[in-house]
């Protein structure tokens, strides 16, 4: 025989995994700043599960009759005004771990230009009537 989760302890889940997804996204953050695809790797995973548990918590929350009373009753005042604060956080966090992805990436695009630049210039060569031939048709890549 099962045994009936209650909605205090459904709201309480739900504060629980929002702090963790929290902690995530500052060590998600971290390792974006460090640079480490590995470690992002695994990040991602976890908080994906993270974020699924999140929405069933949420899910069950917004079937629960009983929530839907004792919130009416003013029971999860202080509660909700938590979970919409983690969730402020959470989305902050989130932009800012999105914008240094975005960073990154100008980055590396920022380098790869300067890379082919620099295979073209060294690669230049010139045919038998002193035009210059080479550059990025050298690499098989086309414009």
């Amino acid at each position: 025989m099962s045994e009936k989760i209650t909605p205090q302890q459904l709201v309480s889940q739900q504060l629980s995994q929002l702090t963790q997804l929290e902690a995530l996204l500052d060590t998600e953050k971290n390792v974006l700043q460090q640079q480490n695809p590995d470690a992002l790797i695994n990040i991602t995973s976890d908080k994906n599960t993270l974020l699924l548990a999140i929405q069933d918590i949420d899910n069950a929350i917004g079937q629960s009759f009983e929530f839907k009373q004792e919130k009416l009753a003013g029971s999860f005042d202080k509660e909700l005004v938590e979970i919409e604060a983690s969730l402020a956080r959470c989305k902050k966090k989130n932009l800012i771990n999105g914008l240094i992805i975005h960073q990154s990436q100008l980055s590396v695009e920022r380098m790869k230009t300067s890379l082919l630049e620099n295979h073209d210039r060294s690669s230049m060569t010139y045919d038998s009537k002193g035009k210059t031939s080479g550059g990025l048709s050298s690499l098989g890549i086309k414009a």
